[in-house]
């Protein structure tokens, strides 16, 4: 027994508890029931719901009985309610006997009714849009589930544009997105855990996972560290991910995010857990590794040559967005013997009038990028693209003709930022941007030796970050060269035959070893 049970923690040692919180003690005070008399519900209702003027309270008078509908005008279907709930209350009741079963299984025709005989549930209820019906004399009140109001429709996702592949993205709404996910997996495997975060926002989330291949200790591990969150408001997925990461002080992104419903779907079936929270477009993904980041969703659309191609661009090029400013700042600081002759006579002729330091060059035309950039971001569409492009080409233009910086530095910066927008995921390029200054630093002070240095520094970092206990450079540290085919390079669909055994327990095997196309396959051959 002693052994199973070692044995059983070394296998769950990825996935390091946080401590619990001690159990809330529940509340001395019960929730208060609803009155038997309609009045003295709708005194109460008054009370919770003054200076108010969204929330309506209608009385019905039905056959000699009272009754009372509370809703919030814009968050329901006022058609639906109006059909199937006040209409059939009005022309259907004639019975003077008439109980909550009655009311739900002969009268009301609304989809989804509930029941509640407490008014703090009552109360929930309609502040999530749902509509109460409060009858005279009966203890218990219907909830009907007719939420409507002006919602956002579906539409392509603006932060993850592919050439090939899925137009739709998540909304705001909770249960469009989870339906969106459930249309791409259509299996009861599927599970969708819903959860509330928020004193006074009581915002609805939804932890989705699939049963039989998502570890149990992971999609435990979430549900506890969303459950150990006490805070006021839950306004969007960044709140919740703040809260939940591994490593709050790391700079690099724990938890992926994602306006795709078919990324979304593509991670739930290699064993992860997706976490959606209404009110918000982003989905979150975990645990993450840092080649997912690397990973764009079209890869999986494009033949595989295109994607291996694409796939070493990015790991290219993020090298370049990290490190060629400091590159150049340590060559023409200290390691002048390194550049080409000819090319160290036509830097040193562009610098000649150049008042600063290669440095302070770096710094003030690294800080207006980043400030262009960002001024692009926050202006209209109509004008932010064309003041980014104009600014940028303007005033690189006259500060090489001012003598404020030089030409090369221009050239430097711009192919840096163009590395940069090759990051497909943003948490990642912003990452990636933010670490090109202290890089800049080390290579001023120190030259070569200082981005040796760093570069030291931060692989440690991240040999030593987890996502959920999971390596952050998993599977090339620690080493597993059998799911090496889906990082630095995308193999064939053919040749992915099994899930990374690190998410998935149970069914490791995605498909049979025999899919590779061929000819001999599949029918007589074409003569």
């Amino acid at each position: 027994m002693r052994r199973l049970k070692i044995k059983k923690l070394l296998e769950n040692k990825e996935f390091p508890k946080q401590k619990k919180l001690p159990e809330k003690k529940e509340k001395t005070k019960n929730s208060q029931r609803l009155y038997l008399d309609l009045e003295d519900n709708l005194c109460e209702l008054k009370e919770k719901f003054s200076n108010c003027s969204d929330v309506v309270l209608r009385p019905l008078t039905i056959d000699g009985h009272k009754a009372l509908i509370v809703f919030i005008d814009g968050l329901i279907d006022a058609n639906s309610i109006q059909l199937h709930a006040i209409h059939q209350l009005l022309s259907e009741w004639k019975n003077d006997k008439v109980t909550v079963e009655t009311l739900k299984e002969e009268i009301v025709t609304v989809n989804r009714v509930m029941e509640t005989e407490t008014m703090d549930d009552l109360i929930k209820q309609v502040l999530s849009g749902s509509t109460a019906l409060i009858v005279d004399k009966i203890e218990k009140a219907l909830i009907f589930d007719a939420k409507g109001g002006i919602r956002r429709a579906v539409s392509e996702p603006e932060t993850e544009t592919a050439i090939r592949g899925p137009r739709e993205g998540f909304t705001e709404n909770i249960g469009v997105n989870t339906a969106l996910v459930r249309q791409k997996i259509r299996s009861t495997r599927l599970k969708i855990v819903s959860k509330e975060v928020g004193t006074e926002t009581q915002t609805s989330i939804a932890v989705l996972y699939m049963e039989g291949l998502a570890k149990k200790e992971l999609v435990e591990e979430v549900l506890n560290r969303i459950e150990r969150i006490e805070i006021d408001g839950v306004l969007e997925s960044g709140y919740l991910e703040e809260l939940i990461e591994d490593s709050p002080w790391s700079v690099f992104p724990q938890i992926q995010n994602t306006e795709r419903p078919d990324t979304v779907a593509g991670n739930l079936l290699e064993g992860r857990v997706a976490v959606m929270v209404n009110g918000t477009p982003f989905c979150l993904i975990m645990p993450v590794t840092f080649w997912q980041f690397m990973q764009a969703t079209e890869d999986y659309y494009h033949r595989f040559h295109i994607a291996v191609f694409l796939r070493l661009l990015r790991i290219a090029f993020i090298f370049i967005a990290l490190l060629l400013p400091a590159f150049y700042i340590a060559v023409s600081t200290y390691h002048q013997e390194m550049i080409p002759t000819s090319l160290l006579f036509s830097i040193a002729a562009s610098r000649e009038a150049i008042p600063f330091p290669v440095f302070v060059e770096a710094m003030i035309m690294e800080i207006s990028f980043e400030a262009l950039r960002e001024a692009g971001i926050r202006l209209p569409k109509i004008v932010g693209q064309a003041v980014s492009i104009l600014g940028a080409l303007v005033i690189g233009q006259a500060a090489v003709e001012a003598g404020i910086v030089s030409a090369p530095i221009v050239i430097i910066v711009s192919v840096t930022g163009i590395a940069s927008f090759t990051i497909p995921r943003f948490n990642m390029s912003i990452t990636v941007r933010l670490l090109r200054f202290p890089f800049m630093i080390l290579a001023a002070v120190l030259g070569a030796f200082g981005i040796v240095l760093g570069l030291l520094i931060l692989l440690t970092h991240l040999c030593k970050l987890r996502s959920f206990g999971v390596p952050y450079l998993s599977p090339v540290s620690p080493i597993k060269a059998k799911e090496l085919k889906d990082i630095f390079i995308r193999a064939p669909w053919w040749a992915m035959e099994k899930r990374p055994n690190e998410l998935v327990t149970g069914n490791i095997r995605r498909q049979p070893s025999n899919l590779m196309p061929s000819p001999k396959r599949g029918g007589d051959s074409v003569e």
